[in-house]
């Protein structure tokens, strides 16, 4: 029976106040658990987070600086990420105490009580235990309001801590009068140089009760690197305070005009009807209709959390500080900030482009400036640094998935530019990806993840070059897009790591390591948003491919390998707390199946989302988790954002009604036919002419042992039975003679250290060449290893670290051996008594990654194995704080000895001491290779 679509059509004026919206909002949501989120006043896209902090110290779940399970409020300041995993933010701290002052976050904190807590869209109170003070917060844009009502009579303080949470790199505080101050913070965190200037203006007059300053104070300027003030009165009981603070990224006059625009009120409640107001128009854009107000509540919340980042980056003359650390001025665009664009680019950015086209105009129009001022697209901007977190280059898909959905306002030409410089750098292995045609273990650490991640955006860029009728960039991105087919392994149907030729062993589709990114390969292995209908037919047509969708969620629900505290929300190893996997259910679709889409999505909407403190299953992620739940609860989710179209599942409402920009409406009901509900907002977008392009022949897998005694069988297999494999052998180090290559017929043998080379060719599309490298091994030693090795870690096994190959800087890319939490002891056997005259041992640092130098290493000689005497001790001068990572030889000449063992002792570092972000946890020691001449 065909289903009947209510589609409303036509010019609609839409009054944004007519419902108040943010009566659902529920800012706590997320504030628990994992969900990393804060509850503070903001509007939307607001420069001012403004929000209390109950963690300092950057932990997992501080994140955002606040988080449901604490008791202890240290200030209000006026920055804060929006569910983010790393830590960032905490700016212009101000705590309101009584008394005698104190500068100490332990003595100027308060204990506080969720019953005293409320909070609800731009609005934000509390009562402070410790000395009796009602807290109210609002705001406008760029400046922050604070009431403090003082519920006893007594001596009044308003700490300000530049130093609060971030490490303070330049502190300025100017006293303009005994009610206004200006503030300069320049800080060091995930953002490395980050300004921040504020006017603060008090309703009082303060004076400066005490200060710790650490550098220089001129008459009433402070400044230094560790900066602290208290600013004390008198009041009475029940009397208030009031504070505006208006931030700017650019200067003193910024934060003065900001305030000059949006701080003029003295009107706290007028406040905060507007920022209910900014709100309910934002929210508006969506009406959905339900008798389950907690269904409401969380729908609302998500649309609030997606309009909380990213942040509005310019003053309000439209000056912002660039990628170059510049003032420029924004002509004909908004500046913005915080791009968390992998995980934004699956679901938040298509949402905008549905409701907000003009903003996502404006956030390319910030992208390409990023790209003139720095250099390259961001890939996760925060302050206008960019932190380089992450993989891939998915500003790409937020243009062209703007581009494709006929979003103007940007330069189109000036966007392809930007992002085909993305594509053709040479960094994070991009170099061997544009080489090889796929990154192997060898070349670069979480290779799979970042293969199929640049292969999309090469899609997307190439999707651009399409609609600007560039043949040849289209022909050549759409077959470097096709590269995700050289980690299919076609005999599992897994992504599976390449190295040395060959797939890594051994295999675990459910193992968390260093090969993918916060998943393992269950994640990975649907990720060809670009390319579906390919992926289909590597599995051997739709019916295998169901199996393995399938297959991920009946697979049991434990991860192996590492710990990765991003995998949260198990189906089986479907893990919706985390962005890989947020288009897999609706890969049924794919595959004939939407009733499997259907029934996996509306578990996922009943289940993973709450009106709750701990509501969500993972972090927000900048509106991502939250974005999710929009699109899908719609009855639509962008599985490959590029194409202006969605895919569909029966929608989680009874009725929603779309707001658009030009003023027309789409209404959907659970009886919305799926046809229609696919060009949802996009029904006037006109096709774009397909040029051809060339297939892609993926490369052979060349096997045998790396490391052998004698000889070693080599075989070389290739992806697709079809194909012709050539070869070509190149024994020693003679690795620059003309290459002759010849026809592959059957396995052969080699004696001697070779590197093989090889290529697969069908119909005439030759893969690229794929090398493996097989060592010899130089000696006949034996290594006996009693201490227990990081499974994460073992470089391929015991005879890695006496196999004469050296491990690099990047340590992920697994040639090194690990140990936590325990010294290292190895014995060699020589087999037979031998001369030492030098001892080796080579170790790494990345204080960062809580792998730090041995404290000592010690070496010791035997004849029997039995009986050791000590021949050299060597100390470690290498500061644990350094963070700098390197490799240390730890080398000694001795006397001529001969032995037929040699020990090797090292001492690891031990528990992390308190400056360290991972304080408490044990150290590894990492260790490759053992010489002895």
């Amino acid at each position: 029976m065909k289903k009947t679509f209510i589609f409303l059509l036509g010019i609609v004026f839409h009054n944004f106040f007519s419902q108040n919206y943010s009566q659902y909002v529920n800012p706590f949501i997320g504030t628990g658990g994992h969900g990393h989120t804060f509850p503070g006043a903001i509007v939307p896209f607001g420069m001012v987070q403004l929000s209390p902090d109950t963690r300092i110290d950057g932990s997992w779940d501080g994140c955002s600086g606040y988080h449901y399970s604490d008791s202890v409020i240290y200030g209000f300041s006026h920055t804060h990420l929006n569910g983010t995993g790393v830590s960032d933010y905490g700016d212009i701290m101000l705590m309101p105490t009584m008394g005698t002052p104190s500068l100490s976050n332990k003595d100027y904190s308060s204990k506080f009580s969720h019953k005293n807590e409320q909070a609800s869209a731009g609005f934000y109170s509390v009562k402070l235990d410790k000395n009796n003070i009602n807290v109210r917060l609002t705001t406008t844009e760029r400046v922050g309001y604070h009431e403090y009502t003082f519920n006893k009579s007594g001596n009044a303080n308003i700490i300000l801590d530049l130093n609060h949470r971030d490490k303070l790199l330049e502190g300025e505080v100017k006293i303009i009068d005994d009610k206004t101050i200006e503030v300069l913070r320049r800080s060091e965190a995930w953002a490395t140089n980050q300004y921040i200037y504020a006017r603060i203006e008090f309703s009082k007059p303060l004076n400066i009760s005490k200060k710790e300053i650490n550098g220089k104070q001129e008459n009433n300027i402070y400044t230094g690197t560790r900066l602290a003030l208290s600013f004390s009165t008198t009041v009475k009981k029940g009397e208030k305070i009031n504070i505006k603070v208006a931030l700017s990224p650019t200067s003193y006059e910024g934060a003065a005009k900001n305030m000059l625009a949006e701080g003029k009120s003295n009107d706290f409640e007028a406040i905060k009807k507007q920022a209910e107001e900014n709100w309910n128009k934002e929210l508006s854009k969506i009406e959905v209709k339900s008798d389950n107000k907690d269904k409401l509540t969380v729908f609302y919340t998500a649309l609030y959390h997606v309009f909380t980042q990213p942040n509005i980056a310019m003053d309000i003359d439209g000056k912002y500080r660039g990628r170059d650390n510049k003032i420029h001025t924004a002509e004909n665009f908004s500046y913005y900030s915080v791009f968390s664009l992998w995980d934004t680019f699956r679901g938040a950015h298509p949402l905008m482009t549905l409701i907000d086209r003009k903003r996502t105009s404006d956030f390319i129009n910030t992208f390409i400036k990023q790209y003139e001022q720095g250099g390259k697209l961001p890939v996760w901007e925060l302050a206008s640094n960019e932190t380089e977190c992450m993989i891939g280059y998915h500003a790409v898909s937020v243009i062209a998935d703007a581009m494709a959905k006929g979003i103007k306002g940007f330069n189109y030409e000036k966007a392809f530019e930007a992002s085909k410089n993305s594509a053709m750098l040479d960094i994070f292995g991009l170099n061997a990806y544009k080489q090889n045609n796929f990154i192997s273990v060898d070349d670069e650490h979480e290779s799979v993840s970042k293969t199929l991640e640049y292969a999309y955006d090469d899609w997307c860029i190439a999707q651009m070059a399409k609609i600007l009728g560039k043949k040849e960039d289209y022909q050549y991105f759409m077959k470097r897009s096709q590269n995700w087919k050289n980690l299919y392994n076609p005999k599992n149907g897994f992504m599976q790591a390449r190295k040395n030729g060959s797939w890594y062993s051994p295999f675990d589709p459910r193992e968390v390591n260093n090969n993918y990114t916060e998943g393992n390969s269950w994640h990975y292995s649907y990720f060809v948003p670009q390319d579906i209908p390919g992926l289909i037919s590597a599995h051997g047509g739709k019916a295998r491919f169901e199996e393995f969708i399938d297959g991920i969620f009946s697979a049991p629900d434990m991860t192996t390998g590492r710990e990765q505290v991003d995998i949260t929300g198990l189906i089986g190893q479907y893990a919706q707390g985390n962005e890989p996997s947020h288009h897999i259910a609706y890969l049924y679709n794919y595959v004939d199946k939407p009733q499997k889409t259907d029934e996996k999505i509306k578990f996922i909407l009943d289940n993973f989302y709450k009106n709750s403190p701990d509501g969500l299953i993972g972090n927000e992620d900048c509106g991502q988790m939250s974005a999710w739940y929009i699109l899908s609860s719609i009855g639509i989710y962008s599985v490959t954002p590029g194409l202006p179209e969605w895919e569909t599942t029966t929608p989680y409402f009874d009725e929603i009604t779309i707001h658009l920009e030009d003023g027309t409406t789409r209404t959907i009901t659970k009886n919305t036919g799926k046809a229609e509900l696919r060009k949802l907002g996009f029904e006037n977008v006109q096709p774009v002419r397909d040029f051809k392009y060339s297939e892609q022949t993926a490369a052979p897998v060349i096997s045998a042992d790396r490391l052998f005694d004698f000889s070693t069988q080599v075989e070389i297999t290739p992806m697709n039975p079809n194909d012709k494999i050539y070869y070509m052998i190149t024994e020693g180090a003679d690795t620059k003679g003309k290459k002759t290559f010849k026809t592959y017929k059957a396995p052969f043998t080699i004696n001697n250290t070779s590197q093989v080379s090889a290529y697969a060719e069908r119909n005439r599309e030759k893969s690229a060449v794929v090398t493996a490298n097989f060592n010899k091994r130089p000696n006949n030693w034996d290594i006996n290893i009693s201490s227990t090795v990081n499974p994460q870690y073992t470089a391929g096994g015991k005879f890695a670290l006496i196999d004469g190959i050296n491990g690099t800087t990047n340590w992920r890319k697994g040639e090194w051996q690990g140990y936590q939490g325990q010294n290292f002891e190895a014995v060699i056997d020589f087999k037979s008594p031998q001369q030492i005259r030098k001892l080796s041992s080579t170790y790494l640092q990345d204080s960062r990654a809580w792998i730090l130098m041995p404290k000592k290493v010690e070496y010791y000689a035997s004849m029997d194995g039995k009986n050791y005497i000590l021949l050299k001790t060597l100390e470690n001068n290498i500061d644990p704080k350094d963070e700098k990572v390197q490799v240390e030889n730890f080398s000694t000449d001795i006397l001529p000895t001969e032995a037929r063992f040699v020990k090797i002792k090292a001492y690891y570092f031990g528990k992390l001491p308190a400056w360290h972000q991972g304080a408490g946890g044990d150290a590894y020691i990492f260790i490759d290779e053992i010489s002895i001449q």
